[in-house]
């Protein structure tokens, strides 16, 4: 029932397939190599050392926030919440375009990955940003 076209028809798709897999298998170190740098990339460093001046004013007023969040809800205005996030992400990313390379959360720090994803979903939106944006952004930089 096998003509003889039909079988070279079979060898030209087995032969495609077997070219698809090796050229994937060929991307694969690309994809582990960029995976473990994700993975063990550099986070916020533990404090170390006292803070002065404006940085010790900023971690106890973190600390204050926290615990007045504790208690009510309404512990900070709107206002008060933008005008925090708004002057952090700016020195944070001003930080990091000149080559600071760590993450805005330190590690240890405990902040579930839904208050992380409201977080980032909040500020793209306030930005008229789609994530779609983010991922071209991220492809285009390596961040």
């Amino acid at each position: 029932m096998s003509s003889p076209k039909a079988a070279k028809s079979m060898a030209a798709k087995a032969a495609a397939a077997t070219k698809s897999s090796v050229s994937k298998s060929s991307r694969k170190p690309a994809v582990v190599a960029k995976l473990k740098e994700t993975a063990t990339r550099t986070v916020a460093p533990k404090i170390t050392t006292p803070q002065t001046g404006l940085s010790a004013d900023a971690i106890k007023l973190a600390s204050e926030i926290e615990q007045a969040f504790k208690k009510s809800d309404d512990a900070i205005s709107e206002e008060a919440m933008q005008a925090l996030m708004s002057a952090l992400c700016r020195v944070y990313a001003a930080q990091v375009e000149n080559g600071r390379q760590y993450t805005p959360i330190p590690e240890g720090q405990v902040v579930s990955p839904t208050g992380v994803m409201v977080t980032a979903s909040g500020l793209l939106k306030a930005a008229n940003l789609a994530v779609f944006e983010l991922g071209m952004w991220q492809s285009w930089t390596g961040r």
